[in-house]
């Protein structure tokens, strides 16, 4: 999955396209001559077949028609922002690099606090209706029932958060079930499942995503992975290293917070048996940039 970003606080100049009615290919957009050059082969993270797609979106530019109005387009210029590291905080320090660029004013911890801190904010103008739509969405995402599903997944995972001061309690109780003839990951299932937190609503999923694996946060994660037999594995985090993903709520707060419009888009490696021509794909739900799983990029209108 990768992210792109773009910043549309900028002026962008409008083209006039010739027929608003169908999506054009790459291929019949005019290329343009830039002086901003991209090198590629150095770009980390992506195999030969998304690189070369990804030199064709900078060449040709990528064309975006404002929702709405089918007389004019906006032609974007993608760019490569650097590469970040591939963990739970890469949306924020993407974020960072493609809204910013150069010298931020904050860091990623302080995108992700401001990420929640709008969720938290906006989240009090809701309907008693609306506010149970977003607890079931983040239920649904962390919390899966397991009895359904299993035609989608092959794997799925249940979040619980652990407070830190809380971890040499929480061994010692899985100690004493293992003494008593319990296998290990059965009784951290357990303990796990009894005395952490489940995100599964708003103010749960608000600590989850407050956490950026680093010692000052307040909770460990602890992920629970099922198949259909059952148990798979539990990820107890004992470093406590674990950063909470960005995901579509987090996108969608962050580009709320920061007057930025975000769309997703994925990209499919070699590995996904997809060709060239579809190894990118654009999710119409937000207007934005590519973060590819260590890289950012961004995008800005041609002048």
């Amino acid at each position: 999955m990768g992210k792109l970003i773009c910043d549309s606080t900028t002026s962008s100049p409008v083209i006039q396209w010739k027929d608003p009615t169908t999506s054009p290919s790459l291929d019949t957009i005019e290329t343009i001559t830039t002086t901003i050059t991209t090198t590629w082969e150095t770009v980390s993270g992506i195999d030969d077949q998304q690189k070369r797609h990804l030199q064709r979106l900078h060449a040709k530019g990528v064309l975006w028609k404002p929702p709405g109005d089918d007389s004019s387009a906006v032609v974007f210029r993608l760019s490569h922002g650097g590469d970040v590291d591939a963990d739970g905080n890469c949306l924020f320090t993407a974020s960072r690099k493609a809204i910013w660029s150069t010298a931020a004013p904050i860091d990623a911890r302080e995108l992700r606090r401001r990420t929640v801190r709008r969720f938290l904010t906006d989240l009090g103008s809701l309907s008693g209706v609306e506010r149970s739509e977003i607890d079931a969405a983040i239920k649904h995402m962390y919390s899966p029932d397991l009895k359904s599903g299993w035609g989608i997944h092959v794997v799925q995972e249940v979040k619980l958060l652990a407070k830190k001061q809380d971890r040499d309690g929480l061994d010692s109780a899985i100690d004493e079930l293992v003494h008593l003839g319990m296998q290990r990951e059965l009784a951290a299932e357990s303990i796990y499942k009894e005395r952490c937190i489940a995100v599964d609503d708003s103010p749960s999923w608000a600590k989850y995503m407050s956490i950026s694996g680093s010692p000052d946060d307040e909770y460990d994660i602890i992920t629970l992975q099922y198949t259909e037999e059952g148990l798979l594995s539990v990820d107890e985090n004992r470093e406590g290293h674990a950063a909470a993903f960005g995901d579509d709520i987090a996108i969608e707060c962050l580009a709320t917070e920061f007057k930025r419009e975000i769309f997703v888009v994925q990209a499919h490696g070699s590995d996904a048996m997809v060709d060239e021509e579809n190894c990118v794909f654009f999710m119409i739900k937000w207007k934005l940039c590519i973060f590819i799983p260590i890289s950012a990029f961004y995008l800005k209108s041609f002048s």
